[in-house]
């Protein structure tokens, strides 16, 4: 009777193991004669692991499909204040500037979650707040914990940033001390 609820237990806790194992090698569109066919050729915005969608599990950007490119410009000074990209959010919190800036903000149109601040190499006294929403992204990759990456304007991964992941919400938040380009990765 204890082997058969030992194996009831493995048997629960392996399935959603193998379904991750088993979607970890499937194809994805741009890959559809599979990771071992020689004309294959890694999709560079999803980072060097591919994640579930390529050939590895996680270490890579979340692929999702793409948006409408969101675009904002706003003056934020000493007193803080927010931007908003289409579905992300920018707070800088009092103190954060020491004089008033004219922050712009580009979501572009790309097979991955990312925005682009300038003016580039912006620091900030206080961390300012960004906050990527990956609601329109497949539900099971979703489930991952994710970060926010810093990135190269080509979607390089530079540094995984301490984030905070929002499941219920689907969105992610970190803190970012300077201006760059930043993406959800998992």
């Amino acid at each position: 009777m204890r082997r058969l609820r030992v194996f009831s237990r493995a048997r629960t806790w392996c399935a959603p193991v193998l379904l991750l194992v088993a979607l970890s090698s499937c194809s994805t569109p741009d890959r559809l004669a599979g990771p071992e066919a020689p004309d294959a050729t890694p999709n560079p915005l999803l980072g060097s692991g591919s994640g579930l969608l390529g050939t590895g599990i996680g270490g890579g950007l979340l692929a999702c499909p793409a948006q409408p490119e969101a675009r904002a410009s706003q003056e934020i000074g000493p007193a803080g204040g927010s931007l908003q990209i289409g579905p992300h959010t920018l707070v800088v919190p009092p103190g954060a500037l020491a004089a008033p800036v004219v922050i712009s903000a580009v979501a572009p149109s790309d097979p991955v979650v990312s925005v682009s601040f300038a003016p580039e190499g912006l620091a900030f006294a206080t961390p300012a707040r960004l906050t990527l929403s990956y609601a329109h992204c497949p539900l099971l990759p979703s489930l991952l914990p994710k970060h926010i990456a810093y990135t190269t304007n080509l979607l390089e991964i530079l540094q995984l940033l301490t984030s905070v992941d929002d499941l219920l919400h689907r969105n992610v938040s970190a803190g970012l001390d300077h201006f760059s380009r930043y993406a959800v990765a998992w």
